[in-house]
């Protein structure tokens, strides 16, 4: 197979999963499901295995339990996709997919991409005769969507191989082909995404930075991979997380009314394959109206913690055994509860309960704006600063750039991950030296370091730093720090997030410009 053949099978998920998170309206009527009841197209449920893991149990009777979606992007070039993936029609396949795990509160959910050249166990398949085949070891994760040459893929084959990897029980499958990046991606009038270089490769003309994309240029971005960073495959999920991200955000800033919602609804489900689950317009609506409260910053993805074996993908373990196990017992990345239970207040909530006894305020747990800070002069105010990730949970540089702008700073930016820092560190340019002073109170115990040149301020923050209280991290678990209290499984809280899992992160309100390429 051709490499520009092999590049064209690159999958529309980002966009996929953006339908599954923003398709919400509510009163529409009944031609609205009408018209879209026509859309959908659902795939065959006797090809999903009767064996297989275990449904979740609500906590309390009537209390919401957590639910998995996969999705999946196919490169058919069936229904007029040929033209814009280019090739001919013929068996569909799938390079990437991303596991959206919802947690019971329906207020937080993770997306785990998985690699396409992951090996991988495919289980037992079903057939177009109707007969299964064998199982089989060691084979690429991507071919599950081929087993049976189906014109349009196999969806139920891949939902049997990613129930048998990670021993959670997929709710609902939903496939999204070329089609549905185009239409969607134009019908909220582009999205923002960020090209680390300038692309001029295989027909595919990008200049680096910010652009706005739709249709066909929405589509190269997400489905090439030469050009663009380091050629990877791990690159390009990189970009179809922030991509999606993005989406999101865009969705979200227009409202969810029945004239903004219709156009993307319309394309969302013509271009969609589902479970039977979801297979009207009703329950597409019912499941999707389900997660109006995610925000952005609730969201993190995830890739599975891998490593190269050849010119294929092998899983490292236990990092990856401990991700699947901390969403079967519905916890997020760094061991927390999402409040389907009672869980241990955090030390803050702690002082603040009747009864409690008083305790001193630190720097880093009072609000951002009770520090009372000398006034910024406008120079200061306009310094550049950078906030780096030093340890890797997932929003924790945005949720300390959320400190410094809350001070006054204007210029503020991220910065991509880099792991492993144990002492939060505020490098500056000795010009910038009263700017760094005045950022000193935010990070308590931080290191300064003179960087003569560097025209900035760049503060990494390690293991020593906590979030300021308000800022929906001050109760996480960072790395090195406290153990976090029971969750609802009643089993010990991993200590923040493995580093396996935590530099293959990112979250979802993440600078899209941060961490787009790997090597």
């Amino acid at each position: 197979m051709s490499s520009s053949s092999r590049r064209r099978r690159i999958v529309r998920t980002a966009v996929g999963l953006a339908a599954v998170l923003v398709l919400s309206v509510a009163g529409a009527g009944a031609w609205f499901y009408h018209r879209l009841d026509s859309n959908i197209t659902t795939f065959d449920a006797g090809g999903v295995a009767t064996e297989r893991p275990p449904a979740p149990v609500p906590v309390t009777p009537g209390a919401s339990v957590p639910v998995n979606v996969l999705v999946l992007g196919s490169d058919t070039r069936d229904d007029g996709n040929a033209d814009l993936g280019g090739g001919e029609e013929g068996v569909g396949h799938s390079d990437t997919a991303i596991l959206l795990h919802i947690y019971a509160d329906h207020k937080h959910a993770v997306g785990v991409s998985i690699p396409r050249d992951t090996l991988v166990t495919i289980p037992a398949c079903r057939l177009p005769g109707g007969g299964w085949t064998s199982p089989r070891t060691n084979q690429m994760f991507n071919s599950a969507f081929t087993v049976g040459e189906f014109p349009k893929g196999n969806p139920a084959c891949t939902q049997n191989t990613v129930e048998t990897l990670t021993g959670l029980r997929i709710d609902h499958t939903i496939v999204v082909d070329f089609k549905g990046v185009a239409a969607m991606t134009e019908a909220v009038n582009g999205v923002d995404a960020c090209v680390p270089n300038d692309v001029n490769s295989h027909n595919i003309h990008l200049k680096k930075g910010m652009q706005k994309l739709s249709g066909q240029p929405a589509v190269d971005y997400l489905r090439a991979r030469y050009g663009f960073g380091d050629n990877s495959d791990i690159g390009r999920m990189k970009r179809q997380q922030a991509f999606l991200s993005s989406m999101i955000r865009k969705v979200q800033g227009q409202g969810f009314s029945l004239p903004t919602l219709l156009p993307l609804a319309d394309a969302a489900t013509r271009s969609l394959t589902v479970d039977e689950g979801l297979g009207t317009a009703m329950k597409l609506v019912d499941f999707a109206q389900s997660l109006q409260q995610i925000k952005l910053s609730d969201i993190t993805f995830v890739t599975t913690p891998w490593r190269y074996s050849g010119d294929r993908v092998a899983l490292v373990h236990p990092d990856v055994d401990t991700l699947w196990k901390l969403l079967r017992e519905d916890r997020t990345l760094d061991g927390q509860s999402t409040g389907a239970a009672p869980a241990s207040p955090s030390p803050s909530a702690a002082s603040a309960a009747p009864g409690a006894a008083p305790s001193a305020t630190t720097a880093s747990e009072a609000s951002p704006t009770a520090l009372s800070p000398t006034a910024l002069s406008p120079d200061q105010a306009a310094a550049p600063i950078t906030v780096v990730n030093g340890v890797g949970t997932p929003g924790l540089a945005g949720k300390g750039a959320e400190a410094v702008r809350a001070k006054g700073f204007q210029n503020v930016t991220l910065g991509p991950t880099n792991g492993g820092r144990l002492q939060t560190e505020i490098a500056y340019d000795p010009a910038l030296k009263a700017v760094a002073d005045q950022l000193a109170p935010l990070f308590p115990g931080a290191r300064p370091v003179e960087e003569a040149g560097s025209g900035g301020i760049t503060v990494t923050l390690g293991r020593d730093y906590r979030p300021t209280a308000g800022t929906g991290l001050d109760s996480v678990d960072i790395p090195g720090g406290p153990a976090a209290g029971p969750t609802t499984t009643g089993t010990p809280a991993p200590s923040g997030v493995p580093s396996g899992i935590a530099e293959n992160s990112r979250g979802a309100d993440t600078d899209p410009c941060a961490n787009l390429t790997f090597g």
